[in-house]
């Protein structure tokens, strides 16, 4: 009967784009909701629309919500339930001003070949889904995107791990809105 229920429960869409992927250092909660039953991992995708996907202090990753800017992301996309939205809603500090869950329109990545040339286009695909994920505040979001030069990655990969420090490893006297004041002023 549990199972049944579950497979009933409302479940949201969620895409990852940065360290909550397979192989980052934030995958392990995404592994523990798998295990529990609430979340299960649905394919890898990307946006339909150009977004900045940029670094902050420690090399955070950030979607920045300014679409029509930078490039068609890469990420994973997972069916999450209540309890597990509720999870990452914590680790992306929603309540907390650093990052909000907002919707996106997807694609799953076609197998055919392409040549890259859809920067700041619609990106090719097979099929579109309209799904939540977490964008840098509002609040600090374009500052970010002007500290970055207006440039934008297409994924975040190993190469942009390089100098990430854990949670754990920060100055914990700082809040993470502090961090980022700091880097964006720096």
């Amino acid at each position: 009967m549990v199972a049944e229920e579950r497979k009933d429960e409302h479940r949201s869409l969620i895409f990852t784009y940065g360290t909550l992927k397979q192989g980052f250092s934030n995958h392990t909660l995404m592994q523990e909701l798998i295990r529990t039953g609430d979340a299960a991992f649905l394919g890898t995708c990307r946006t339909a629309e150009s977004y900045p996907l940029v670094c902050g202090p420690y090399r955070v990753p950030f979607l920045l919500n300014l679409p029509g800017c930078g490039q068609c992301v890469d990420g994973e996309l997972y069916a999450v339930s209540l309890k597990g939205l509720s999870r990452m809603d914590e680790l992306e500090g929603t309540n907390r001003g650093h990052y909000e869950r907002l919707p996106i329109k997807l694609e799953f990545e076609s197998h055919d070949s392409t040549d890259g040339a859809a920067i700041n286009t619609t990106c090719a695909a097979e099929e579109l889904a309209r799904a939540e994920a977490y964008y840098a505040h509002r609040s600090y979001a374009m500052e970010m995107w002007r500290k970055n030069g207006k440039k934008g990655l297409s994924a975040y990969t190993e190469k942009e791990t390089k100098g990430y420090v854990k949670r754990k490893d920060r100055p914990q006297h700082l809040t993470f809105l502090d961090h980022i004041q700091l880097f964006l002023s720096s």
